[in-house]
């Protein structure tokens, strides 16, 4: 079977992590356990996700010329992604995301750098690989009207839009009314729904689009009649990156044809595996691994 080609378009980091057993209250200083650095942002977690899986995978985004910037372009590029069109930018950081991980969760500090040389006119520009693109996946790192320009490139050649609106903020009616799912967590969700005032209609159209992932809890497929699918239960050792591993996923099981149900089913098991390893990119399993992990819950894929 020909691969179906996903785009990301998105933000790329440097993860800066610091382990702790004790969380420090405003103007505390307390000993942490570890520290790593850790290639991270949205967009790349995405990208690699479905790139594991065997996805023909293209990111674009901007990293500063810097070390960290040459680092994870290196290591895109070494997990089988395009990145062709990782721009380097100069004068510019790198984006870097500080992630605290406290009692097996965690919380982050975004500075985008040069996620925010992402903009519509360089998106324009590559107007041709959006065209090609089976499948484009998109997160709210970069500038919002890049997002809105690329949904409305991507919309015009007819490819399959997914919209992960984190970190959460307002979105139009219109951006949401173009896009063909939207992932938000619990939390993304009562904010996008009470953002402003909806018609009933309107209200039940986008709702409809939502794949909400709830953790622990699992995934609810809204439409008309909610449709929960459970989570498996694993050994958690680390959460960060499980949302994107989620996208990353679905990403590659619409590409590949999957109904919406077995494509979230597979995704939620895709997640459920990644939070077992340290990193957000360091426990994204392989097709292989996904595969094995739903036979020995003696389910597999129809």
């Amino acid at each position: 079977m020909t691969k179906k080609k996903i785009t990301v378009i998105g933000s790329i980091n440097m993860d800066i992590v610091t382990s702790t057993n004790i969380l420090p209250k405003m103007g505390e200083t307390v000993l942490g356990k570890a520290f790593h650095t850790i290639p991270g942002g949205k967009g790349a977690n995405q990208a690699v996700a479905a790139a594991r899986l065997g996805a023909d995978v293209t990111l674009i985004g901007c990293v500063g010329d810097d070390i960290f910037g040459k680092e994870l372009k290196q290591h895109l590029k070494q997990q089988g992604i395009n990145v062709e069109n990782v721009e380097p930018v100069t004068e510019t950081s790198t984006g870097t995301a500080s992630i605290t991980l406290y009692d097996g969760d965690n919380n982050i500090i975004v500075v985008p750098g040069a996620n925010y040389h992402v903009t519509p006119d360089y998106i324009e520009g590559l107007e041709k690989i959006i065209a090609e693109s089976d499948v484009v996946l998109l997160q709210l790192e970069i500038p919002l009207e890049t997002v809105e320009r690329t949904v409305e490139i991507a919309r015009r050649h007819k490819a399959t839009i997914i919209l992960n609106p984190a970190p959460i903020q307002p979105l139009s009616k219109e951006l949401l009314s173009k896009v063909n799912y939207i992932t938000p967590n619990e939390h993304e969700q009562e904010m996008l729904l009470t953002s402003f005032e909806w018609a009933d209609e309107e209200r039940k159209e986008i709702i409809k689009k939502c794949i909400v992932t709830k953790g622990s809890k699992g995934v609810s497929i809204l439409k008309e009649d909610e449709l929960k699918i459970p989570s498996f239960s694993v050994d958690v050792v680390d959460t960060t990156g499980a949302g994107d591993t989620f996208n990353g996923a679905l990403a590659y099981c619409l590409s590949m044809g999957y109904e919406l149900e077995e494509a979230c089913r597979f995704a939620n098991a895709t997640a459920a595996l990644s939070v077992t390893k340290f990193g957000a990119q360091g426990g994204m399993p392989t097709l292989q691994e996904v595969e094995e992990f739903l036979q020995q819950r003696g389910e597999k894929r129809k």
